[in-house]
């Protein structure tokens, strides 16, 4: 994209801000052609549109990380620097987030079935699947098993497309949107028959409760997945640049068997706030 070009993806780790920015203006053109060309398929066109601009730049981005590993040895170091792509991301993923969020608020309920309808259904159907279940011991291995299955996803994208693991995190920021969006255009409405319009400031503790809902266990779990996308990632390029089988590839395996235990532990950290300290804040 035209947009693409005017970013140096070497600096871009010093500007993660600028990513959010780039993130909103991909979702948003994606929104407006995927209802302009492709209205009856536009909730998966909207997400495909998404990964294509985004494709170019993750994947350098991803290229650099692997050069670094390439070239040091120091655990330490390599963490540290892959922490600045992982910002990079999730600045990324949360211009999308944000995006689809606003446009699942503001347009009108017939457009956003149609932009959203997959969405939503997927959200019935993971709704359906945890009805019966318990906070407690059995809800809690549910999620953390349902997040562990995108995250083999997100590793095996990610080694196969090289910076495939952004469609399958693009997919997730477009539904926790329609979720957000959801929970806002529900409680919006039962605020104003209660208070009526005049009470603006509602409308903002109304739009941060639906957020944090969300962010509070979200954030944590979207880190883990992008963590686990890019130690695919590294592999991937690492195979393609023709390492494999030197001692650079085994360094590259270590430093990427790393990072998925790292994100391990994150999708436990994230899974237990889920069952455990999110009903208790917003329920």
């Amino acid at each position: 994209m035209v947009i693409e070009s005017l970013i140096n993806p070497t600096k871009a780790e010093g500007h993660p801000l600028e990513m959010f920015i780039i993130g909103a203006v991909y979702a948003s053109i994606a929104v407006f052609l995927s209802l302009w060309i492709f209205r009856d398929y536009a909730s998966l066109v909207m997400v495909f549109l998404t990964v294509i601009a985004s494709v170019p730049l993750v994947y350098t981005v991803i290229k650099i990380e692997e050069e670094k590993d390439s070239k040091s040895n120091d655990e330490k170091f390599l963490l540290k620097e892959h922490s600045k792509a992982i910002m990079v991301f999730m600045f990324l993923f949360s211009g999308y987030l944000a995006a689809y969020t606003v446009w699942f608020t503001l347009l009108p309920d017939a457009i956003v079935k149609s932009l959203f309808g997959v969405q939503l259904e997927t959200i019935r159907s993971i709704n359906a699947g945890v009805v019966g279940l318990s906070v407690g011991g059995d809800f809690l291995m549910q999620i953390f098993s349902n997040n562990i299955k995108v995250m083999i996803f997100c590793i095996l994208f990610a080694f196969l497309f090289g910076a495939g693991a952004i469609f399958i995190l693009t997919w997730n920021a477009s539904v926790i949107a329609a979720a957000i969006g959801t929970f806002f255009r529900n409680n919006i409405s039962d605020f104003a028959n209660v208070v009526g319009f005049e009470k603006f400031t509602g409308y903002f503790q109304v739009g941060g409760t639906s957020v944090m809902r969300y962010m509070v266990h979200g954030i944590p779990e979207i880190t883990a997945y992008f963590v686990a996308g890019l130690a695919g990632s590294i592999i991937s390029v690492a195979v393609i640049r023709h390492d494999f089988g030197t001692k650079s590839f085994k360094k590259i395996l270590m430093d990427s068997i790393d990072l998925i235990v790292i994100a391990i532990l994150m999708l436990v950290v994230a899974a237990v706030v889920e069952v455990f300290v999110t009903p208790r804040l917003f329920y």
